[in-house]
């Protein structure tokens, strides 16, 4: 969709800031997760184009883009703030805290600006412009000591007590950190925001170019993890067959994962799916390597297994928890397909390093234990 920014008599020209504010309001609204993949681009001056991969109801989703955000102050009981600081999804939720807070007090349309900024203490807050004085000062006059509230969308931002009478600006506090204060600033003036768009482009492209490279990276991603498979079986034998087996069960819970939070898997998103499957065969490499090295000094095969898992698992859980710290800072400031793919590396590496350690262990000590296999040769040395 390509959106036009309307002008209006509190804003008679879209400046870049304002089409920044815009863009990141829609990413909020489309994006949810962070796994639907919207990519949302400015387009000269004045516009910003919106793509968005499987979308069912495109109806739905021209009206969600078109409705301008919506910002609201109330003032808000102490068990509501207790509640909605403790429970995100009572926060999010319209018929949670946005409802129980009761009757709006001020409305977002009449804040003129936010910013960030310090207090005389030097810690971070936030600074805020009203356009109508009178209203606000007799608000906050009729609601001391309460705490007031706001909500973008009907959705739990923050909560701040009201210390003393406050017209034309004031001032928001709390425990927040410098990226909070400027991220919540954003949202107020986003919230505040009082310019229309229009859908002046509406195109649906049909799947059959992504259908074929889908086919392609997934044919792809069999053979390489039949590959795989083979290799182990080959190469370290009775243990590379456990290895495979608990291969198989770490892709189901990937997908079954993947499936329970509606990801939208793309090529990037495969992409971190198969190079997590990489990271769980190297971890198991290197804990069978040293099952045979142990064998090869002469240890029996109960001792060689318990040293060779034990040896090995500082190499193998550092390696995957460097791999989650970089998915996870990919996901937290990437944007677009570089969240699918950091998503997937992230869940999948960790999903990896349980069934690497843990699950191919079980197989191990199952078959060591009852004496099914005792020759050395069976387990690669």
């Amino acid at each position: 969709m390509l959106l036009q920014l309307q002008t209006s008599p509190e804003v008679p020209k879209i400046t870049n800031e304002i089409q920044s504010q815009v863009a990141f309001v829609l990413q909020n609204r489309v994006n949810g997760l962070g796994v639907s993949e919207p990519v949302i681009t400015p387009v000269g001056a004045d516009r910003i184009m919106v793509e968005l991969p499987n979308v069912k109801n495109p109806d739905e989703a021209v009206q969600t883009l078109k409705t301008v955000a919506k910002l609201d102050f109330k003032i808000m009981p102490p068990a509501v703030y207790e509640r909605a600081e403790k429970d995100k999804k009572y926060a999010d939720d319209p018929n949670g805290a946005y409802k129980d807070s009761g009757p709006i007090v001020y409305a977002g349309a009449d804040l003129k600006s936010a910013g960030s900024s310090v207090d005389q203490a030097g810690r971070p807050d936030i600074i805020f412009a009203t356009k109508k004085p009178a209203d606000f000062a007799k608000m906050t006059q009729a609601n001391m000591g309460k705490f007031l509230a706001t909500f973008l969308d009907k959705k739990y931002m923050q909560a701040a007590t009201i210390q003393g009478v406050i017209s034309d600006s004031g001032e928001i506090t709390g425990t927040f950190s410098v990226d909070q204060t400027i991220t919540i600033a954003n949202e107020l003036n986003a919230g505040a925001l009082p310019v229309a768009v229009t859908v002046i482009e509406n195109d649906t492209v049909g799947p059959i170019l992504g259908k074929i490279d889908l086919e392609k990276s997934m044919w792809a991603s069999m053979v390489g993890l039949g590959l795989v498979l083979i290799f182990m079986i080959a190469v370290y034998r009775l243990p590379g067959f456990l290895a495979d087996l608990a291969l198989v069960l770490y892709v189901l819970m990937l997908l079954g994962l993947l499936a329970g939070v509606h990801a939208v898997l793309t090529l990037p998103g495969i992409a971190g799916f198969v190079l997590s499957i990489g990271m769980a065969v190297d971890a198991n490499v290197l804990i069978f390597e040293r099952i045979k090295e142990e064998l090869w000094s002469g240890k029996t095969l109960r001792a060689s297994v318990q040293i060779g898992f034990r040896r090995a698992f500082s190499a193998v859980f550092d390696s995957h928890v460097t791999t989650i710290v970089g998915a996870g800072v990919l996901f937290m400031l990437g944007t677009g397909t570089v969240k699918g793919f950091a998503y997937t590396l992230f869940w999948g590496t960790i999903f990896s390093l349980v069934t690497a350690v843990f699950v191919t262990r079980y197989f191990m000590d199952l078959v060591v234990d009852n004496e099914i296999v005792k020759s050395p040769a069976a387990y690669g040395a």
